[in-house]
């Protein structure tokens, strides 16, 4: 067995899985086989990297090549499966990763799944920025922001609200969140589903209502208060 199966079902057990079970039980193998994928290339500096990117393609190249051949299957999967199959032997890496992922949503789609959002992943690269410990690899960019424009959330009890709000934050270039010490914490599944790789990308940390008096200007959003349309915001804050 290869080193990318240890955490996947061997092709042989597949024969077992009929219909739309099998289809689905592909879909997860693959999403797997992606998310994996999406981690070495982060970390490609790390001994090894490569090696086990090749097992997980090959890995995934039997799961594709399993449903093109397997009698059960039929014309129409057959086809989606053989024509996801030419790509492995693309000479682009991001050619035969974008097959895989359309492959996946394929088998998706005909065993009746329908994504939702916290389903969708961003498989770029984990970024870095400039105040973050040396965690992810030194030739990750230096992620960009607004200096000084951060978001604190205090007290907010549900996992899944503290994930969608980094991701906002993250996606309109804050430098960082801050979380009060009784917000839900951000590793949580809920959370981590919501966020869709934010908590890896815009930094955050807890600290007291009282740390935030040093960092600049602070104003609250309520439901009474302002139309954003007509707030001046600072340039700091």
């Amino acid at each position: 067995m290869r080193k990318a199966d240890s955490l996947m079902i061997q092709i042989s057990r597949l024969a077992k899985l009929h219909g739309i079970a099998r289809m689905r039980k592909c879909a997860i193998l693959l999403e797997s086989v992606e998310l994996k994928l999406a981690q070495t290339q982060a970390d490609a500096g790390a001994a090894g990297a490569g090696t086990e990117a090749d097992s997980l393609v090959l890995y995934a190249c039997d799961v594709v090549r399993f449903l093109a051949e397997d009698a059960e299957s039929g014309s129409e999967l057959a086809a989606a499966a053989g024509t996801c199959l030419k790509t492995f032997s693309a000479p682009e890496f991001s050619l035969t990763f974008r097959a895989i992922d359309d492959f996946r949503h394929y088998l998706m789609r005909i065993s009746g799944q329908a994504p939702a959002d916290w389903d969708l992943h961003d498989f770029r690269p984990r970024r870095r920025t400039e105040t973050e410990p040396g965690t992810f690899s030194p030739k990750s960019p230096v992620r960009v922001y607004l200096p000084g424009f951060r978001v604190y959330l205090e007290d907010i009890r549900s996992p899944f609200n503290v994930g969608t709000i980094i991701r906002t934050a993250e996606a309109l270039g804050f430098e960082e969140a801050l979380l009060s010490p009784h917000c839900a914490d951000p590793r949580h599944p809920r959370a981590l589903r919501s966020a869709m790789g934010a908590v890896d990308i815009l930094p955050w940390r807890h600290c007291s209502p009282e740390d935030l008096a040093p960092l600049g200007p602070i104003f609250a959003l309520e439901l009474g208060g302002l139309s954003l349309q007509e707030f001046a915001f600072p340039k700091r804050g």
